[in-house]
């Protein structure tokens, strides 16, 4: 992962500084909340509708273990115990009070860590496949490309104050495990012909009020040029973005309103200024800093291991639960002898992405003596162990079941994302962890998960998709009929290569409605399914929507 310099350390802590005499202020009420407003919301720092909540960046989800011990301390000392992972790979408290904030920014500060870029209108924290660096099929390290964006994005003085915020995802394999097709801009690592290495460069996706899905401009992107493509797309949207109305000035509404081949016209011609510029004159990075960059992303010391594990092998004949996790939640390494494991934050009970401080230590002590100190965030709202011995993945497994976090249903009904809802967001209409968890309670049962088999279910308060509900293979959207909470239902979406926004099957149906309603919907698709290794999103789009509408239906009146 990368480490900061002596200009990171000193950029970092004036900006703690510059924020302790902004809150100051806010305090003393020399700082109305509309003047204080643009100020914390570059520091992280949003008003919710209980209290305030800070986002700290987790620049591409990687994290040592003395940072996860600090994120713990924070938790401890100055939320309520917990701490919890967004869809975009930070971490997020939800009760610190506004005089305490610039003391966590210093406190995550001296651990390499602040919470710049994760709110406003600027590019945000760059998200990536949990499993870089570790997958078979990835064509390079991605979190290389993320750094690079993250340096040439940070402060960058021409896209401070972009119409709206700004996503990027960039993803190394065929395989989509960033959900790039539905970010404003996605980058696919890919090599050409003559096996160079460079990006396939997708524009205008996104999710919100009006969710599109992104048209690739550009099939191979040299990975020299990277930044002056980059530059030359944030320029057109900067310069044509529209800013009298917030829901039409995300870039996909541009690309929509111009037309893919008008706004690659306009892209091409800022791309040609940057390449007329020549060598020094562009933004595009030195190779040797490149260079520079991604030795920090060398991977570990492997031990030369066998491919397979007698040790391994045994533990799980011998253990069932053991044997279940392995299942659901251990994923193949390109290194032989080794996996990569995923804690998913969704046991029964818990708001989907919530950990408490000893869960965070917990797994700061797992990746210390097992996972070579690395630790991921996913999209996904779960965590990654992305480097663990096949030997050691029974002693991992028990550590992790000891503070619970050893939940064996990755990729299952009940591994929900959902966003806080009206428990907490002052834009929601309605609560969505209370479904989550009503769902992972009927559903609770892990042998009848694994018989569903992999469904996503992914939850919003608002029209606002913060759950990510368009691509939800169930989607549910909660929507205020007459001050009431009612959930509308969307099935058929996915965030993967074959991206897709789920349809939505009819009527709103209240709180006491919606949990019965998904489990007719999957009921259904069990008794249609052709096998059990058809997934419930190729049995919806082989069957498509009418059945399960009529299903969904049948007792909602």
């Amino acid at each position: 992962m990368y480490f900061y310099d002596d200009i990171d350390r000193a950029m970092v802590k004036d900006r703690v500084a510059e924020f302790r005499g902004q809150v100051g202020r806010r305090i003393s009420g020399a700082l109305t909340e509309d003047e204080f407003k643009p100020l914390r919301l570059m520091n992280g720092l949003y008003l919710q509708l209980h209290a305030y909540m800070l986002r700290v960046a987790v620049p591409y989800g990687t994290l040592n273990p003395n940072q996860l011990r600090v994120l713990a301390s924070v938790a401890r000392d100055y939320d309520k115990g917990y701490a919890h992972v967004s869809t975009r790979q930070n971490f997020q408290y939800n009760w610190p009070k506004l005089q305490d904030v610039p003391d966590i920014l210093d406190r995550l500060a001296d651990a390499e860590m602040h919470a710049i870029q994760t709110s406003g209108n600027c590019i945000r924290n760059t998200t990536t496949d949990a499993f870089a660096g570790a997958a078979a099929d990835e064509v390079e390290d991605p979190r290389i490309t993320c750094e690079v964006i993250r340096q040439w994005s940070t402060f960058h003085p021409e896209f401070t104050f972009l119409p709206r915020k700004f996503k990027i995802a960039v993803s190394a394999t065929e395989h989509d495990r960033a959900a790039i097709q539905v970010h404003d801009i996605g980058l696919q690592l890919v090599r050409n012909a003559q096996g160079e290495p460079g990006y396939k460069v997708l524009v205008g996706g996104g999710q919100g009020r009006t969710p599109m899905i992104g048209e690739w401009v550009r099939d191979f992107l040299p990975q020299a040029e990277l930044l002056s493509y980059l530059e030359a797309i944030l320029r057109v949207y900067n310069l044509r973005g529209r800013r009298d109305n917030l829901y039409k000035a995300r870039i996909k509404i541009l690309v929509s309103e111009m037309g893919l081949d008008a706004f690659r016209d306009a892209v091409e011609e800022e791309f040609a200024h940057f390449r007329a510029l020549g060598p020094g004159g562009s933004v595009d990075l030195p190779a040797a800093q490149r260079q520079q960059i991604a030795a920090f992303f060398t991977p570990p010391d492997f031990e030369a291991l066998s491919a397979d594990s007698l040790a391994f092998e045994r533990a799980k004949a011998d253990d069932a639960a053991f044997a279940a996790w392995v299942r659901t939640n251990v994923h193949a390494h390109k290194q032989p002898g080794y996996a990569s494991a995923t804690i998913t934050l969704k046991a029964d009970g818990i708001a989907p992405g919530d950990i408490t401080d000893v869960q965070l230590e917990a797994v700061a002590d797992i990746a210390e003596h097992y996972g070579m100190s690395d630790i991921r965030t996913t999209h996904e709202q779960n965590m990654v162990l992305p480097h663990v011995k096949l030997d050691d993945l029974y002693a991992v497994w028990k550590a992790l079941a000891e503070d619970e976090l050893a939940t064996a249903n990755h990729g299952l009904i009940s591994d929900i994302i959902a966003c806080p809802g009206l428990d907490y967001c002052n834009l929601a209409n309605t609560r969505s962890i209370p479904v989550a968890n009503r769902i992972q309670e009927r559903f609770t049962n892990l042998e009848r998960q694994a018989t569903i088999g992999e469904l996503k279910i992914k939850i919003s308060g608002c029209i606002n998709a913060c759950g990510h509900h368009h691509v939800g293979h169930i989607g549910i959207l909660g929507v205020d009929k007459k001050g009431e909470e009612f959930y509308q239902l969307t099935l058929g979406g996915s965030a993967d290569q074959h991206t897709s926004i789920g349809e939505i099957v009819g009527r709103g149906l209240s709180t006491d409605q919606v949990v019965d309603a998904v489990e007719r919907v999957v009921e259904l698709y069990l008794s249609l399914r052709t096998s059990e290794d058809e997934r419930f999103i190729d049995a919806y789009r082989r069957l498509g929507a009418q059945p399960f509408k009529e299903a969904l239906y049948e007792q909602a009146a």
